[in-house]
């Protein structure tokens, strides 16, 4: 070989060198096959892929491709054909699950340039491959948790439907098909109420639609007559809302019916099972609010203002899920103007499950409501409505949570404890951590039935600022194992008694992220803060 090769060699082997050094950081190792050789290039990185020295290492781009998963070997086979055929494209691409040296399959993320001579011929082919294992089992389990959920609308003795801005159904549950006379929801596309109710009855029903997308404003809990062109008149309990997609944009609206014809007919058979009506229909209620808020997103809450003649309070928060479905929340709640409800809740796990019980504690908070200003008496609602409900399902789930009252005109902060870390304050004598002996808080929420929560009271003017959070920030750990925990928290809070709340949540954030050596959490975390100042 002569100088002008060796030196393309060397200059060659600086580059991957240099590229092997910029994909370390993004866990990927490198790969370069000249097409003309059974040899190839691994990286150390892709080795490790392989679990194999260099000299047992695959040829992973040559035919029989054995190291191959049979269930994705023909795919691969014409991905690399492809690559190779003259004048073929200029990148290679292909998920694929391989054999690794201990017999193992483990999926990689294979992506290539190609190289090509004037004429088109692939000489050499060069790039990255990464270990997805573990978001293809990610995406099997959101694919299995959306199956779940699927299998929970269909099954859910309602009807559930879309529509869209001309009130024609876009998608419909199996129980809103049966109640009209179909087998599947997906028979339903395209159709209107027109096609099976009389003119009485659909022209009402679309105006309350069109109603709904102009105002924004839903209809809850409204009894419709159902007169049908071909079958006898029925009873539904209807609620309706807009339906906008995660951007916004309204789309239509969605609805949630539930046949309530036999208690109907029943009313007006004997007025003395009025009483027994109204518990029926209150337990519709209670359905109909949990499959609601299943499909309704979250929306970011604007604080209220909470202030008297001396002082106000002004609220900051966090929030970052680590999925589209989390099972962390907060919530503060307007009583009045000098009077607040301040929650925080961490629900178990992640996905579908957390985020359907999210959605049943938020329902049971409007239910809770008249004893807001209690923080006792309001965990002890929300815990025995979610023990209720996971009892009639047959699941055990469990939320942990921090209720509190700020009150102004008492000069008190007054908060309850189910199973969650206590809030940290800060104020005139330094900073701690309150709500943390045992006798100060209660289990978590939906565990049992009858549980008692204890309400621990400060004075306000012992409070300058109050930090509320899960355990995203306390659980995060560093590179030997060691968790955050509360100590490092009430350090951060302490060094930041100067600084504006906004910063002081910043900063917590950074600080854990830092701890961790990480670019992000692993956990869903959420931050609740409030500061009093003078009015």
């Amino acid at each position: 070989m002569n100088d002008d090769g060796h030196a393309f060699q060397d200059r060659e082997a600086v580059k991957l060198e240099r590229l092997e050094l910029a994909l370390k950081a993004s866990n990927e190792g490198i790969w370069d096959w000249w097409t003309d050789r059974r040899e190839i290039y691994y990286s150390r990185r892709i080795l490790e892929f392989l679990e194999c020295g260099r000299n047992a290492a695959p040829q992973l781009f040559l035919a029989p491709f054995e190291h191959i998963h049979p269930e994705e070997r023909e795919r691969f086979c014409i991905a690399v054909n492809r690559a190779l055929q003259d004048g073929g494209p200029e990148t290679l691409a292909v998920d694929a699950r391989v054999r690794t040296g201990s017999g193992d399959w483990r999926w990689l993320r294979i992506r290539g340039t190609v190289v090509r001579s004037r004429d088109g011929k692939a000489f050499r082919i060069a790039g990255s491959m990464m270990n997805i294992s573990r978001r293809k089992e990610v995406e099997a389990q959101v694919e299995d948790e959306r199956f779940l959920l699927r299998q929970l609308i269909d099954r859910i003795p309602v009807q559930i439907y879309f529509k869209d801005l001309n009130s024609r159904i876009v998608m419909a549950n199996k129980g809103m098909a049966e109640w009209v006379g179909m087998k599947e929801g997906s028979e339903l596309s395209g159709k209107h109420d027109k096609d099976f109710f009389d003119e009485d009855h659909w022209k009402p029903a679309e105006a309350d639609e069109r109603r709904i997308m102009e105002t924004g404003e839903p209809v809850t809990g409204q009894l419709e007559h159902e007169v049908w062109t071909d079958r006898d008149e029925t009873w539904v309990m209807t609620s309706k809302f807009p339906w906008r997609d995660r951007l916004g944009q309204l789309k239509g609206t969605f609805g949630i019916s539930t046949d309530v014809t036999r208690i109907i007919k029943a009313q007006r058979r004997a007025t003395d099972l009025a009483a027994q009506l109204q518990a029926k229909n209150e337990d519709y209620e209670e359905e109909l609010h949990l499959a609601r808020e299943i499909q309704q997103s979250f929306a970011t809450m604007e604080f209220p203002q909470l202030k008297n003649g001396a002082c106000e309070v002004r609220f900051g928060s966090r929030y970052i899920p680590i999925s589209g479905l989390a099972g962390d929340f907060f919530e503060v709640i307007p009583l009045r103007d000098d009077l607040a409800g301040v929650l925080i809740c961490d629900v178990m796990g992640h996905g579908v499950r957390s985020a359907l019980v999210v959605a049943m504690l938020r329902g049971l908070m409007e239910k809770q409501r008249p004893q807001a200003a209690d923080p006792g008496a309001f965990l002890q609602g929300l815990n025995e409505g979610l023990a209720s409900i996971l009892d009639r399902a047959g699941t055990t789930m469990f939320a942990t949570a921090v209720y509190g009252v700020i009150d102004l005109t008492t000069g008190k902060f007054s908060c309850a404890c189910a199973g969650h870390p206590g809030p940290v304050i800060e104020g005139p004598g330094g900073v701690r951590q309150i709500a943390i002996a045992r006798d100060e808080r209660g289990p978590g929420l939906g565990l049992c039935r009858g549980a008692a929560y204890p309400v621990t009271s400060i004075p306000l003017e012992s409070v300058h600022r109050m930090i509320l959070f899960t355990d995203g920030v306390l659980e995060a750990e560093n590179q030997q194992g060691e968790p955050f925990f509360d100590k490092r928290l009430v350090g951060i809070v302490a060094s930041h008694s100067g600084d504006t709340l906004d910063h002081l949540l910043d900063d917590i954030l950074a600080s854990v992220l830092t701890f961790s050596q990480a670019r992000h959490f692993d956990d869903d975390v959420c931050l609740l803060g409030f500061e009093v100042l003078p009015a």
